[in-house]
């Protein structure tokens, strides 16, 4: 197993699915873990639920300066930080013609803002001792599209540059940026798709079946470890050979 020990990891968005499972995975590894939710009640609850040294902050994304808070927090407390998982993100479904501009203000906010208000506060953490690894939670529908999800896939695919811009800019301080596009994943955010459209995603993958949280989570914990060490800036599809 990839060893994490005396690393200290932030995962925001790490209150249920593909978030919880990276917790999991890093704690796993002997990383000590810091995750965040909305919901302060709820994210001690999920640290509670998972071995190792992990605790629960609240933590909304959106907010540029309670990021910032945070990550300083973080690092202050333990002296360091090493990883930083930028989870936190909402899926909203929507035709074209029926896109509203709250729907759009979410999408942006949460996705795009709150990503890069994670990345940006995670580098100045990092810079201090040259060294970092933080991973973003882009899409494969970032990449290829989808149709009813035209608001959702604009902040994946910018939320993907966001990744390819950081790492060429972080680089130089041995800070290495990468993200994970996961596909079709069992998780709450897949659950209101229905029968029919995971029976048809399912027969677009090459692998015929859906994806686990925990195998995100293991692609995610390869890409913040010393084994990645000489990986940046790539966007990994963790999707059954959705996308080829």
């Amino acid at each position: 197993m990839t060893d994490l020990t005396g690393k200290v990891a932030l995962v925001t968005g790490g209150t249920r699915g593909i978030g919880l499972a990276t917790v999991r995975a890093l704690a796993e590894a002997g990383a000590t873990v810091v995750l965040t939710g909305r919901d302060e009640a709820k994210a001690k609850e999920a640290a509670g639920s998972v071995e190792g040294q992990v605790s629960g902050l609240a933590l909304d994304v959106t907010d540029a300066k309670a990021v910032s808070t945070v990550v300083r927090g973080v690092a202050k407390e333990h002296g360091q930080l090493d990883i930083v998982v930028a989870n936190a993100g909402v899926l909203e479904d929507a035709l074209l013609g029926m896109i509203k501009e709250d729907l759009i203000d979410r999408m942006l906010s949460t996705n795009v803002a709150g990503t890069l208000h994670t990345v940006q506060a995670a580098s100045r953490a990092m810079m201090r001792k040259k060294t970092g690894a933080i991973v973003v939670l882009a899409s494969i529908v970032g990449e290829k599209g989808s149709a009813g999800q035209t608001a959702y896939a604009a902040s994946k695919a910018a939320v993907g540059n966001i990744a390819r811009s950081a790492s060429k800019e972080l680089g130089r301080y041995g800070i290495r940026v990468n993200g994970v596009a996961p596909g079709v994943i069992e998780t709450a955010m897949t659950e209101h798709l229905g029968e029919e459209i995971i029976a048809g995603r399912i027969e677009d993958t090459s692998l015929r079946r859906l994806g686990k949280a925990e195998e995100v989570a293991k692609a995610i914990r390869f890409l913040v470890s010393d084994e990645a060490s000489f990986v940046t800036g790539q966007i990994l599809g963790v999707d059954g050979g959705l996308v080829l």
